[in-house]
């Protein structure tokens, strides 16, 4: 694998730090003896101080003409010492620009750009500032997708019910992955479904973002699932982190992409895996596939394998959230006025969410536990951050009473007063697809409480 072609710190760095990546690469080789390599890394490091000589005195010589060559060569070294490298990263523990043996380990791993590759926080910024001037020229933000339950399901073969055997027979050829959306893995004993609309999500996203896959997973898992989802390497090239990639157990943040979070967009089904970054995050509806799914996460009910069902391609939650990654990066780039360097990413996810509920006052009845404080309750943080205004008593500025139970004074107020009468599914429906839903498919059923 070439660095340079495939790894993001490609598209930020300069053509020296590319270069010396390739070097470093290059004499890696496994068929080299620990004596050789040992011996490279004694000529790298000589032939590079020579050289940091040689440039020295060619420049000292311009300035000062007829000085003394042994005097010059004092004036080199004390001027190397003065200007030593300041290590930007390290392969292991030799400094990826001087060629120096280090002490101890210290950076960031980005081990999935290259096995044992470490950078200083001020070679990150440097590569993150040039890398943002490059892909703001193509117009173009950073897209982090998690995998399971965001673009995929995936489940162990012996977990599949009865009623889902039939998948074996159904499963597609892994020979050309790209005409396929569900995948026996046999040699990981397992099968993983594509989220309809999937392909075409990639590629439409792919114009707008320069696009990472985070997962939970494991880097054996992590790769499998990009093979599937981007068999010809034209989405992700290496960026693509596991679980073991990551700085903090059970947790997925930003410090190991290399992308301004001014500028990052994050994907991602788990809220409290981004807990640095929900500014980020558009939180994704579940795709539960398989019966393993649901239970899972505690849901007694038929999965949409045992269904024979699916997601619908033109409906489903990628093409949902599709619309609204375009309707972002149109108001990043078209719609602010600030200079387009500082422009962050976070403000145009709230003014974008802001805009669902717009125009709604809500009032809550019996949605809460007695004597709670109604404003630290998640559905109501929920709908002001979709640009609600909620209360606690009514008015005839209420539009909507949001209840379980019909029998309550303010749900017959509503009925009343020819106001909207929903369940609290409505702001939740809302908040995942980032679109006001159709009151009558969430009304109170009186049914259910009398």
């Amino acid at each position: 694998m070439s660095l340079v072609t495939d790894s993001p710190v490609n598209s930020s760095s300069s053509d020296d730090f590319a270069a010396f990546l390739d070097d470093e690469l290059d004499s890696g080789s496994s068929n080299s003896s620990p004596e050789d390599e040992n011996d490279n890394d004694n000529d790298l490091e000589s032939e590079r101080t020579k050289r940091r000589k040689v440039e020295k005195l060619e420049n000292i010589e311009e300035l000062q003409g007829s000085t003394s060559h042994t005097s010059l060569e004092q004036t080199v070294d004390a001027s190397i010492k003065k200007d030593e490298c300041t290590h930007p990263g390290s392969f292991g523990d030799m400094c990826i620009l001087c060629g120096q043996r280090l002490a101890a380990e210290s950076g960031v791993t980005f081990g999935y750009i290259h096995k044992g590759l470490r950078l200083q926080n001020d070679e990150i910024d440097r590569l993150r500032n040039t890398d943002m001037k490059n892909l703001l020229r193509h117009k173009k933000l950073y897209l982090v997708l998690d995998l399971d339950h965001t673009l995929l399901n995936s489940t162990q073969l012996i977990h599949l019910t009865s009623e889902e055997e039939y998948l074996k027979s159904q499963s597609d050829s892994l020979q050309d992955v790209s005409k396929g959306s569900l995948f026996m893995v046999n040699f990981m004993h397992m099968m993983t479904k594509l989220r309809p609309f999937v392909r075409t999500f990639l590629k439409e996203a792919s114009e707008m973002f320069e696009m990472y896959i985070y997962t939970m997973g494991d880097r054996a898992y992590a790769l499998e699932m990009a093979k599937l989802l981007d068999p010809q390497r034209e989405y992700f090239s290496s960026r693509v982190i596991s679980r073991d990639d990551g700085t903090q157990k059970h947790q997925k943040g930003l410090d190991i992409v290399l992308g301004q979070e001014s500028a990052v967009v994050i994907l991602d089904d788990t809220e409290n895996a981004w807990t640095k970054h929900k500014e980020n995050l558009i939180l994704m509806e579940r795709y539960h596939f398989f019966a393993s799914s649901c239970h899972q996460f505690g849901f007694n009910c038929k999965s949409l394998s045992e269904l024979k069902s699916d997601e619908s391609e033109t409906d489903g939650a990628l093409a949902t959230v599709l619309k609204v990654l375009k309707r972002i990066h149109n108001m990043f780039f078209d719609e602010l006025e600030d200079n387009l360097i500082d422009r962050d990413v976070r403000q145009v996810l709230k003014t974008v969410k802001k805009d669902v509920l717009k125009g709604c006052k809500i009032v809550f009845s019996r949605v809460f536990p007695t004597k709670y404080q109604a404003e630290n309750h998640h559905l109501w943080k929920m709908a002001e951050q979709l640009g609600a205004t909620c209360a606690i008593e009514l008015d005839p500025s209420v539009t909507h009473v949001v209840s379980t139970d019909v029998g309550t004074e303010k749900s017959r107020w509503a009925v009343k007063q020819n106001k909207f009468l929903v369940e609290p599914r409505w702001i939740e429906a809302a908040n995942y697809l980032w679109q006001k839903q159709p009151e009558e498919n969430f009304s109170v059923n009186p049914s259910k409480n009398q």
